[in-house]
C-alpha cells in the first residue's frame, strides 16, 4: 500500500527482518508495475468491471486471512466507517475500475505513465482540505511541470499521434483519485488507524461491498446479456479454453499478490526504511509498467509520449521532495495507498 506522495507518516523502526527491506522494495516495484500488464491480459476475456470484481474479491480474501492470522481488529465506530466508505471508494473501487475500463482504450504503458499525476491531484486537494498546510512554491512548480507532462502525453493538437482521449482521461482520473483519497485520509482519518493491515483491509472490504453494483451497471451497459453479469465479456460473449483461463489467472495474480500480499510487503518497507523511501516506489513502478508494455505486449510508445512521461515524472519528484520537507509527521502507522 503506497503512502500518498508528499504525505509524511512517521512509523517506528521494526526489528531486523529476515528479509532485507530492499528485497521487498524491488518486489513491490515489479508487482505494482506489472499490474497494468495483468489488467490488459485480463481484458482479453473479461470486462473492466469483471476484472475489478475478481481483483477485489481475491485481495479481500487474502487480507481477511492475514487479519485472522495476525489477530488484527478492523476499525470501529460508525463515523470511522463512514469516512472509510469514502476512502475505500476513492483509493480502491473507483481507481481500480477506472484503470480497467481505461485500458480497454489505451495501452498498459499509458496507464502506468498516468501514475505521475497522482501527486498533482494530491497537492490540489491538500490546498482544499488541509488549508493549514502550506503548499509552497516548489510544489506549485511541480504541479505546473506535471500538467505540462500530461499535455505532452495527450498531444491534444494531434488526432492521430496521441493516445485515445477518452481512455487517457479515464486513467488520469483513476490516478487522480488516489491523490484525492489519501488527502481525505489525512484530513478525516488521522489518529484512528489501529495499525497493521486494519485500515487497508477495511477499505478493500468497502470495495467488495460495491462490486455487485459495478457488475450490474456493467451488465446493463452491455445490453443485459442472457448469460448474466458474471459471464465472461469477450468480444462475442463466448470465451473458452486458454482464452478464458489465461486472463482469469492474470487477474487472480493481480488480486492475490498485487492487492493482497503486497500490502504486507509495503508495511515491511515502511517500518524498516521509513515512509520517505516507501513513497519513492512510485517512480520505478512507472518504468516497469512501460517496459513490460513494450517487451511483453509489444505496445508502441511515441517518442513525444516518453518525453511527456519524463516531464510528468520530474514534476512528481519535485512535489514529493517539497512535500517531505514541509509536511508535519503523523504519529500513526502509515495507512498506505492500495496497489495499482
Amino acid at each position: 500500500m503506497r503512502p500518498c506522495a508528499g504525505d509524511e507518516l512517521e512509523t517506528p523502526m521494526s526489528a531486523r527482518a529476515a528479509v532485507p527491506w530492499q528485497v521487498w522494495y524491488a518486489a513491490l516495484a515489479l508487482i505494482w508495475g506489472s499490474s497494468y500488464l495483468l489488467i490488459k491480459l485480463g481484458l482479453g476475456a473479461l470486462t473492466g468491471a469483471q476484472v475489478t470484481a475478481l481483483r477485489v474479491a481475491c485481495g479481500a480474501t487474502v487480507l481477511l486471512l492475514l487479519l485472522a492470522v495476525t489477530r488484527t481488529p478492523l476499525p470501529r465506530g460508525l463515523r470511522t466507517w463512514g469516512h472509510l466508505t469514502v476512502t475505500g471508494t476513492l483509493v480502491c473501487s473507483l481507481p481500480w475500475f477506472l484503470f480497467a475500463v481505461g485500458e480497454e482504450r489505451v495501452t498498459s504503458a499509458i496507464a502506468g505513465i498516468s501514475n505521475a499525476t497522482t501527486p498533482v491531484a494530491a497537492v490540489i486537494t491538500t490546498a482544499l482540505l488541509l488549508p493549514g498546510e502550506p503548499v509552497g512554491r516548489r510544489r506549485l512548480l511541480g504541479v505546473a511541470i506535471g500538467f505540462l507532462g500530461v499535455v505532452l502525453v495527450a498531444q491534444p493538437w494531434s488526432m492521430t499521434h496521441g493516445p485515445d482521449p477518452l481512455g487517457l482521461a479515464i486513467v488520469l482520473a483513476a490516478s487522480a483519485s488516489y491523490g484525492v483519497g489519501w488527502t481525505y485520509v489525512r484530513r478525516f482519518l488521522h489518529g484512528v488507524d489501529p495499525g497493521g493491515l486494519s485500515m487497508p483491509a477495511a477499505q478493500v472490504l468497502v470495495a467488495l461491498a460495491q462490486v455487485p453494483l459495478l457488475l450490474l451497471v456493467d451488465w446493463w451497459r452491455r445490453g443485459r446479456p442472457a448469460a448474466g453479469p458474471f459471464a465472461p465479456g469477450g468480444a462475442d460473449g463466448v470465451v473458452h479454453g486458454w482464452d478464458l483461463w489465461g486472463p482469469l489467472l492474470a487477474v487472480l495474480a493481480l488480486g492475490v499478490v498485487g492487492t493482497g500480499l503486497a500490502q504486507a510487503m509495503q508495511y515491511a518497507v515502511v517500518r524498516a526504511a521509513g515512509p520517505t523511501v516507501a513513497t519513492s516506489v512510485t517512480y520505478p513502478i512507472i518504468v516497469v509498467s512501460v517496459l513490460l508494455g513494450l517487451l511483453v505486449l509489444g505496445e508502441s510508445v511515441a517518442p513525444l509520449t516518453l518525453v511527456g512521461a519524463a516531464v510528468a515524472l520530474a514534476g512528481s519528484v519535485l512535489i514529493t521532495r517539497a512535500g517531505r520537507a514541509r509536511s508535519a509527521p503523523l504519529r500513526t502507522p502509515a495507512p498506505a495507498r492500495m496497489s495499482r
